[in-house]
């Protein structure tokens, strides 16, 4: 242990000039223990110096008042050399009390001081013990932070050998995956050469078939074009290929009244080429069709639009709000969908709606919806950044149309019943081959595509920038702009295909004759209508004498074509904007939707 030298003054009354050796290193906490006892030992040193001190002051004293007592003593006996001496003692006595004012308010100047540092020694310790708790705390949380770093590292090492696993069985299932295709590819080639080999055959038996009739027919024909027929002008007796016995015996006159004759018309070349065409037709019906032949494809009845006056059934129809809906081409079916990611049909009967079936496979909400022709397939627009395509009897998704980059506002069937198109928010619109899953046109448009139809080798579209354009799907180039008051919302052609209503943000429906060169429209406006989105959707009736939209208020507006005035407002079913109107071919039925979730079936019963 390391020694404190402590060096007093010869007569060992106070310390002077003390010095405290450094402890040496290694020697863990004996150090701070040395080092407090040695300050209580100089502390002890430093109280017995001014015990002394004291000792000297009472000493003083007593000398003090013994030389009172003898210039108490010398002024009994006076003489000149007393008073001499008297005047010194008492200057004496002066300094003597002076001196020891001085030594006194040192005395307490110094206690004070001892007082200082014996706070100043205790904040000392305290800080010191609160620092070494810390100090012990910190350790302990260094180790259990080292701790969990080791475990962290661990695990890491864990899930980053797992990962390395499943990377490789992801490579792995991606090169089965392509091996997978190369087969379906081959597979799918041998099968459309066995196919097409399937078909020559047929194709060919089918002609020998043919031309075996053919022949046959031909002989017949000709066999009864060298028979002569008998034909008697007063009855409608039977023909025979000879003259009968009867007519052998008739007289000269009666014979006068019958001819021979030979069926000449029976082998004219219009005849046989008719035959022939006949023969022709079937022989094309026993060959493979494409799918657009055969494909049947149902034409919706349009009948005479109603005004609905009342609602007949209100509905929650999903679980968060809708943003489409649409009847199909029989009027017995409605879809509708949602931000809730999925398509919901209803059957219509009898004036209500009744679910029958939930199509699932988007990942987002749906922004439109269109069922095709032959009504067996729905085809939706989602936020997804794709199109989507269902059979009505499969609820998960055919084909998924995948290549915008944004959402996907619009999804239509185009005038080829293979062919779909689409419009989105990446300022694109593009048409897809169903049967090849691919996009086979793109075009580039330079504002936000909101919303599209489709006519014959037309697709007409409307943008943010007030603009509605006329594409040519032949040369893939835009034919037409025509201005629009404000951002277009919607688009709906009319069954006839002659008329094009679009609704803006100017809280204006436009409807165009699409017959016309001249950009005349009429506009139909209301007190109260407000477009409540830059998505909401209008239509035209089926008979095209009506249009509906729904406003910002929550009630349906429905104006009349031929007087451009609002025919009725059908309102208090709603309670936030409403996104769709639909009408049923049929003339009979309008449904709005909402974004709260509610459905309401309307109709003038």
């Amino acid at each position: 242990m390391a020694a404190v030298t402590v060096t007093t003054d010869p007569a060992g009354a106070s310390p002077r000039g003390g010095r405290v050796q450094a402890p040496g290193r290694g020697l863990g906490e004996d150090w701070k223990r040395h080092i407090v006892g040695q300050l209580k030992h100089r502390d002890l040193s430093q109280h017995a110096q001014f015990q002394d001190l004291i000792r000297f002051y009472t000493r003083l004293l007593e000398k003090t008042s013994l030389t009172k007592g003898i210039l108490s003593c010398s002024l009994s006996r006076p003489s000149f050399d007393s008073s001499c001496s008297i005047s010194s003692l008492l200057h004496q006595k002066k300094q003597l009390k002076k001196t020891t004012g001085e030594l006194a308010y040192q005395v307490v100047d110094l206690q004070q001081q001892i007082k200082i540092k014996e706070r100043d020694l205790e904040e000392q310790h305290a800080r010191l013990a609160e620092e070494e708790h810390r100090l012990a705390g910190a350790l302990d949380a260094r180790q259990e932070l080292q701790e969990r770093v080791e475990q962290v590292q661990e695990e890491n090492g864990a899930l980053k050998t797992e990962y390395d696993s499943l990377l490789e069985r992801q490579r792995a299932a991606e090169m089965r995956l392509r091996e997978e295709k190369v087969r379906e590819e081959h597979l799918l080639e041998d099968m459309i050469h066995l196919k097409q080999q399937a078909a020559a055959r047929m194709n060919s038996r089918n002609e020998r078939k043919s031309r075996a009739r053919e022949a046959k027919l031909q002989k017949e024909l000709q066999t009864a074009a060298r028979a002569k027929v008998t034909v008697d002008t007063c009855s409608s007796a039977p023909t025979s290929r000879s003259t009968s016995p009867k007519t052998e015996n008739q007289p000269e006159s009666e014979k006068r009244h019958t001819r021979l004759f030979r069926s000449a018309s029976a082998t004219s070349p219009r005849i046989l080429s008719s035959i022939r065409e006949l023969f022709d037709r079937k022989r094309r019906g026993h060959s493979v069709c494409s799918l657009e032949e055969d494909l049947v494809c149902p034409v919706g009845i349009w009948g005479s639009a109603r005004v609905p006056v009342r609602a007949l059934q209100v509905l929650e129809a999903h679980e968060q709000g809708i943003n489409a809906v649409r009847f199909s081409a029989s009027s017995d079916l409605l879809a509708t969908g949602g931000t809730d990611r999925v398509i919901k049909l209803w059957e219509v009967r009898a004036g209500s709606l009744t679910h029958r079936a939930t199509l699932d496979g988007s990942t987002e909400g749906i922004t439109c919806i269109e069922f095709d022709p032959a009504g067996f397939r729905i085809l939706a627009a989602s936020y997804d950044k794709s199109a989507l395509l269902w059979r009505l009897d499969d609820s998960v998704p055919k084909l998924t149309l995948t290549g915008h980059s944004r959402k996907v506002t619009a999804a239509r069937f185009s005038s080829c019943l293979h062919q779909v198109v689409t419009g989105s928010a990446d300022r694109t619109i593009r048409l897809w081959d169903l049967h090849r899953a691919a996009c086979v046109q793109e075009v580039e448009v330079v504002s936000y595509c909101s919303d599209l139809v489709c006519s014959e080798n037309c697709i007409i579209s409307g943008h943010y920038d007030s603009k509605i354009r006329v594409w040519d799907t032949r040369t893939v180039s835009c034919i037409q702009e025509l201005p629009a008051q404000g951002k277009v919302t919607s688009l709906d052609i009319s069954s006839d295909h002659r008329q094009l209503l679009s609704c803006c943000r100017d809280d204006c429906l436009q409807l165009l004759d699409l017959r016309r060169r001249s950009n005349e429209r009429m506009c139909f406006r209301a007190e109260g209508f407000k477009c409540g989105s830059d998505s909401t959707k209008a239509v035209i009736s089926p008979d095209s004498c009506f249009l509906a939209a729904g406003s910002a208020d929550g009630a349906v507006y429905i104006w009349n074509v031929s007087t451009g005035n609002l025919e009725t407002r059908l309102p208090d079913k709603h309670s936030l904007s409403i996104s769709a109107v639909s009408w049923s071919l049929s003339g009979e039925y309008v449904v709005s939707v909402d974004k709260s979730r509610r459905a309401v079936l309307w109709s003038d019963i």
